[in-house]
């Protein structure tokens, strides 16, 4: 792995999301800028015009609790007076033009790298994400159809009007039929084109004077 590369990674190690935004603090660029914090946040109070809140915004206290609960070596802003700055990728970009050092634009070529290869995993994970609550969805909607199912067919309640049966379950299956026949109250159509004895066995079991037709076309 080129050193180029190792930078990029250490760059993206620094990278945050808040506010919903990505964002660098002032310290992470400090360092990679080689220039200490008060010197970089002078230079961006001298040009505080190309710095709007878009580009820069200073982090509450509870954003830098949180920070300094996550990561350890923020702990020294715990007992800091004044809360830090985060610059977004527009911001970074500025702060290579009020720097005026080479150091400054080199390391910013490569901030920009980081940005958008954290913005593209970012794009790709919105992606995966979103296409994992659509199976999620209707792996739900599928649970709820199959609940359906299994209370019906727990139900003794009343008679169901089509049964599922599982394989072995011969018995349950001919006693459904049974009394589906026994219920019919005018008349029985038989929608099949294969009728052997069971079938005449079964529309035995209708009651007195109940007619059984099929029809002539099927």
């Amino acid at each position: 792995m080129g050193k180029k590369e190792t930078k990029v990674a250490f760059i993206e190690s620094r990278i945050f999301t808040i506010r919903g935004l990505q964002v660098m603090l002032d310290r992470d660029l400090a360092e990679l800028y080689q220039v200490s914090v008060k010197a970089l946040n002078q230079a961006v109070k001298r040009n505080e015009s190309r710095f709007p809140v878009r580009f820069r915004f200073q982090l509450s206290e509870n954003e830098t609790n949180e920070l300094v609960t996550n990561c350890d070596r923020f702990k020294t802003l715990k007992h800091s007076s004044i809360l830090p700055s985060a610059f977004t990728e527009s911001g970074v970009a500025m702060l290579s033009a009020v720097l005026h050092s080479d150091t400054a634009v080199r390391i910013s070529v490569q901030i920009m790298d980081a940005f958008v290869k954290m913005r593209k995993l970012l794009t790709q994970s919105s992606g995966i994400i979103q296409r994992i609550e659509t199976v999620e969805q209707k792996q739900i909607e599928t649970d709820k159809k199959i609940d359906i199912i299994f209370n019906a067919l727990e139900s003794k309640e009343a008679v169901p009007k089509c049964g599922v049966f599982f394989d072995g379950q011969i018995f349950d299956a001919y006693a459904f039929v049974c009394n589906l026949v026994k219920s019919a109250k005018k008349n029985i159509v038989l929608i099949d084109n294969y009728i052997d004895e069971s079938v005449l066995t079964l529309l035995s079991k209708r009651n007195s004077g109940m007619s059984a037709t099929r029809p002539s076309k099927i």
